[in-house]
C-alpha cells in the first residue's frame, strides 16, 4: 500500500495546483426537493434496521455524475421523499452528458471551494479510491455496524478499502456472455448455466461453421489493443474473488497467475489451434467491433458487460434477427464458486465535510436498496431485490428494445441474480503504462514472435522496471 498512498499525496498535490489555476465557480443544477410525488411501487422492502430519518427538516445535496436521462431522479427522489418527508434532496448534476471525467473536475472543484456537500457519487473504483485517500469521503463502518449488516452479505459489490467501507454499491453491470441461441439450437447445444472454459471452447468450436470471408467463428475476443479491453486479458482471472487483477493489493505483479498463464493459453488455443475466435489480425487490420460481430452474425457468442441489456433486443442500429440468450462467465474448474465476474457500478459515499451525515447516510442506504428499483434503470447490486422485482426491472429495460420477445429472459435473469464482484483492488497511477506493456508482449505472442513462457518472463521484467520507477 506505500505505493498507493504515496500515487494518492502526488494526486493530492497535483490537485491543489489544478485547483489554484481555475475558477471556483460552479455551473451545478439543482433538482430535488419540490418534486412532485410518484408512486413506483417501492416503499415496502426497506432493510428493517434502517436508521430514522431526522423529525427536524434538513436538505442534504447530492453531487453525481449521473444525468436525468439515465438516472431518472425527479422520479428516485419524489420516492425517496415520500419516505424520508424531513429530508430533502438537492441533485447536483455535475454533467448534463453524463461525463464522468467532467463530473469529477467540478467535484473536485467544488470540494476545494468548501461547497456544502452530503452525497457523493463514483462511476469507478479509481475515482473512489483516489478521492477517499484526498479526505473527501467519510467511512460508513459505524452506520453499518448500527444497522447490523454485513456488506458482503447485503450486496453483490465489496467496496472495502483498506479494511474501511467508504460506499455502498448503487446499479450492478456484471459482464456475462452473450448466446446467438438459434445457432445454439442448429447445433444441438443447451444454454449454459454453469460452465468452465474447456466448455466454452468446445462450444466456439462446435459454434464455427464456413471458410474464407464468409466464416463464423463461434466466438470474438474485442482487444486488447492501444492497451485498452483489457478484461480480455484476465478471462481466468477474473472469475475469482480475489487476485484478479495484473497487480496485487500489495501492489505486486499477478502475472504468475495460474488464471493468468491460462488466460494467455485459451486465447491461443481458440485462434491459433481451434480457429474458432475471430483472428486479431482481422480485429485491427478490420477494425471490427463486438456489436457488429454479435448483431450481423459473424460469431456465436461474445463476453460483454451487461450494459448490453439495453440492446440485446434489438435497436434501430443492430436489429435483432434471431434469438439471444445469456450465460454466466465460465469457471476454471468445474468445482470453482461461480458467479464471479468483472463488474461496474455506482460507489455512493458520505461526504467528509457533510454536516447531515445521519441523514446523508439514510439515502445512501435507501438508494442502494430500493432507491434503485423505485429508479427503474439498472439492476441493483442489493441482494434484497426479490426475483419478482429482478424480472419487471428486465422487463422495462428490454421494453426498451425493438423485439424484446426475441431475448431468452429467463437466461438473462438467472445470470444476472448469480453474479458477483471480486474484490475491488483499485488502480495505480501507471496503470496505463502496465497495460501498454501487456498489449505489447500479447501481441508478440499472438503473431508468433515469442511462446507464453516468454511473454510471462518479459511481462514481469518490463512491468517490475515500471513499479520501480513509480516508488
Amino acid at each position: 500500500m506505500v505505493k498507493r498512498t504515496h500515487a494518492l499525496v502526488m494526486l493530492a498535490l497535483a490537485l491543489i495546483l489544478v485547483l489554484s489555476a481555475c475558477s471556483s465557480g460552479n455551473n451545478q443544477t439543482g433538482t430535488g426537493g419540490s418534486n412532485p410525488p410518484a408512486n413506483n411501487g417501492a416503499g415496502n422492502n426497506t432493510p428493517d434496521a434502517a436508521p430514522e430519518a431526522e423529525e427536524e427538516e434538513v436538505t442534504i445535496q447530492l453531487h453525481t455524475f449521473g444525468n436525468e436521462a439515465n438516472y431518472n431522479w425527479q422520479q428516485t427522489i419524489a420516492a425517496f421523499q415520500e419516505q424520508y418527508p424531513s429530508i430533502k434532496v438537492n441533485v447536483n448534476i455535475l454533467s448534463e452528458k453524463g461525463d464522468t471525467q467532467e463530473a469529477l473536475q467540478k467535484l473536485d472543484l467544488a470540494a476545494s471551494s468548501s461547497e456544502a456537500m452530503d452525497v457523493l457519487m463514483f462511476s469507478d473504483p479509481a475515482s473512489y479510491a483516489q478521492r477517499v485517500g484526498l479526505g473527501m469521503v467519510a467511512p460508513l463502518d459505524e452506520f453499518i455496524q448500527a444497522e447490523g449488516y454485513t456488506l458482503t452479505e447485503e450486496y453483490k459489490v465489496d467496496t472495502t478499502l483498506d479494511g474501511q467501507i467508504y460506499a455502498l454499491p448503487g446499479k450492478f453491470n456484471p459482464w456475462y456472455v452473450l448466446l446467438n441461441k438459434t445457432h445454439l439450437d442448429e447445433a444441438g447445444l443447451d444454454v449454459p448455466t454453469d460452465w468452465t472454459w474447456d466448455d466454452f471452447t468446445s462450444y466456439a468450436a462446435a459454434l464455427t461453421s464456413g471458410d474464407g470471408a464468409g466464416k463464423r467463428y463461434g466466438t470474438y475476443f474485442h482487444g486488447p489493443q492501444n492497451g485498452g479491453w483489457m478484461e480480455y486479458m484476465k478471462l481466468a482471472l477474473a472469475n475469482q474473488p480475489d487476485d484478479t487483477e495484473f497487480l496485487k493489493a500489495d501492489g505486486s505483479m499477478n502475472f504468475s497467475n495460474p488464471g493468468f498463464r491460462k488466460t494467455l493459453e485459451l486465447r491461443m488455443q481458440m485462434e491459433k489451434e481451434d480457429q474458432s475466435a475471430t483472428p486479431y489480425t482481422d480485429m485491427m487490420s478490420q477494425k471490427l467491433h463486438y456489436r457488429n460481430q454479435f448483431f450481423n452474425q459473424s460469431v456465436s457468442m461474445i463476453m460483454i458487460g451487461s450494459w448490453m441489456n439495453t440492446e440485446i433486443g434489438g435497436t434501430e442500429q443492430f436489429p435483432l434477427n434471431f434469438e439471444v440468450a445469456v450465460a454466466p462467465i465460465p469457471k476454471n474448474n468445474a468445482s470453482d464458486e461461480g458467479g464471479y465476474t468483472m463488474v461496474t457500478t455506482d460507489y455512493v459515499s458520505v461526504a467528509q465535510s457533510s454536516k447531515n451525515k445521519e441523514a446523508a447516510y439514510t439515502f445512501v442506504r435507501w438508494y442502494t436498496t430500493e432507491g434503485q428499483i423505485a429508479q427503474a434503470k439498472n439492476v441493483p447490486a442489493w441482494n434484497g431485490v426479490e426475483d419478482s422485482q429482478l424480472e419487471e426491472l428486465i422487463d422495462i429495460i428490454l421494453s426498451g428494445t425493438q423485439t424484446p420477445e426475441k431475448v431468452d429472459k429467463a437466461s438473462l435473469v438467472s445470470t444476472l441474480a448469480g453474479a458477483k464482484s471480486s474484490r475491488i483492488i483499485p488502480p495505480v497511477t501507471y496503470q496505463s503504462e502496465i497495460y501498454k506493456v501487456i498489449n505489447e508482449e500479447y501481441e508478440k505472442l499472438i503473431f508468433g514472435q515469442q511462446d507464453v513462457d516468454a511473454t510471462i518472463a518479459a511481462l514481469e521484467d518490463r512491468v517490475q522496471k515500471i513499479i520501480d520507477a513509480n516508488p
